[in-house]
């Protein structure tokens, strides 16, 4: 986490810290001397940023680059600015510093995820689980990856936050139902969204990749899986990676909405409705925190339901509270 944000920038201070670099204009003085016209933000704001005299690297930086900063923060007609004394391109930063974070500690998610896929006991998909997850280049990915574009879990850590509330959903209602294969539900709740990683880029903001437009994070997941069942060896089935393809390319439920196939299974049948109400019940609870920050009990339309929603609790919350691990064991009677 970096010490310094935008909106605790007052003139005066030195700075030195992370910006993502959100334009970029070389300019001319009056006197012709050249100079860049910048705007730099983090997760808590824009600031205008201006560097005179600037060197060949600096000039070269390009637009969206995350940047290291020097330099101190001036007025130039009653506006902060950062006057920029040096400027270079850095490879290493959290995405947590320049995009918004959710509402759950990462590491505590982390943790989570992990009890997760300890908790699968069939082999084939246990190694997998480990092989996928256990890759440090993609986990570090993956565990800041926002979930979406916009409406729902689409912040720094929205795909993890979203993973382990879907395979935690998925968990409790396999103790529900004694026909459904446990593990291969849970594996498949735990690996439904891996694509977004190469679907999605965060940085400055949430774009869609080159891969994710053409082709989708349900083609790039379960590409993704075929790719690591490969590594790992004779370890899962043929007809056991059938099904985990099958779970994987219908979470989506119906063709109109993005799946392959439509669920034929009963384990693809209860992720594709885990993954569902995971994703509309956090676009109602975006929607109504914007209606909360108003005091006004129903919400604009422009949410994931596409019309004005009710949340009372916008304006005045009288709810008791529970404990969800003690509510699940009210199921089991403990």
């Amino acid at each position: 986490m970096k010490a310094m944000y935008v909106n605790s920038l007052k003139e005066g201070m030195s700075v030195d810290s992370i910006f993502a670099l959100r334009t970029k204009e070389l300019r001319a003085t009056r006197a012709r001397e050249a100079y860049l016209s910048m705007e730099i933000a983090d997760r808590t704001g824009r600031i205008a940023a201006v560097m005179f005299r600037p060197d060949r690297a600096a000039e070269a930086v390009p637009t969206g680059s995350i940047v290291r900063i020097r330099g101190v923060v001036t007025t130039y007609r009653g506006i902060l600015r950062v006057s920029v004394d040096a400027l270079a391109p850095v490879s290493e930063y959290a995405a947590s510093d320049l995009l918004p974070s959710g509402p759950r500690d990462i590491q505590e998610l982390v943790a989570e995820l992990r009890t997760l896929v300890r908790s699968v006991k069939n082999p084939g998909l246990s190694n997998l689980l480990r092989a996928v997850f256990g890759d440090k280049r993609f986990f570090r990915v993956f565990k800041e990856c926002p979930a979406a574009q916009t409406y729902h879990h689409a912040y720094v850590g929205g795909l993890l936050e979203h993973t382990v509330s879907v395979a935690t959903m998925c968990v409790c209602l396999a103790g529900l139902y004694p026909e459904v294969d446990r593990d291969l539900l849970v594996a498949g709740a735990l690996l439904h969204d891996i694509g977004k990683v190469d679907e999605l880029a965060f940085g400055t903001s949430i774009e869609y990749t080159d891969a994710g437009r053409l082709l989708g994070h349900v083609t790039l997941g379960e590409r993704r899986v075929r790719a690591a069942i490969a590594t790992i060896g004779d370890v899962v089935s043929a007809e056991l990676e059938l099904q985990l393809s099958h779970v994987m390319i219908s979470h989506h439920g119906e063709l109109e909405w993005g799946a392959p196939k439509r669920p034929s299974t009963l384990e693809a049948l209860i992720l594709h409705h885990a993954d569902n109400m995971d994703a509309k019940t956090a676009g109602f609870v975006v929607a109504a925190k914007a209606a909360s920050l108003v005091e006004e009990p129903w919400t604009d339309a422009m949410n994931l339901f596409r019309r004005p929603l009710y949340a009372p609790r916008a304006v005045e919350d009288d709810r008791v509270m529970y404990d969800a691990e003690e509510e699940c064991a009210l199921r089991r009677g403990a």
